[in-house]
């Protein structure tokens, strides 16, 4: 994961971490420098319109 981040940084290139389920797992990718994630640490699935309830309510 550290080579996949590094290497995706020196071409400036975003990383979307997937299936984080664990506050050590989160800290360990911020801490690597991974800036994006999803997985269910973040957040339950979301059926369309509870996502777009959500994007509505976040701002």
């Amino acid at each position: 994961m550290k080579a996949v981040l590094t290497l995706a940084q020196k071409l400036g290139l975003n990383v979307i971490a997937e299936g984080i389920e664990t506050k050590e797992q989160m800290a360990t990718l911020r801490k690597d420098g991974c800036k994006i994630g999803q997985g269910y640490y973040l957040s339950k699935p979301l059926s369309n319109v509870d996502f777009e309830e959500r994007l509505k309510n976040s701002g």
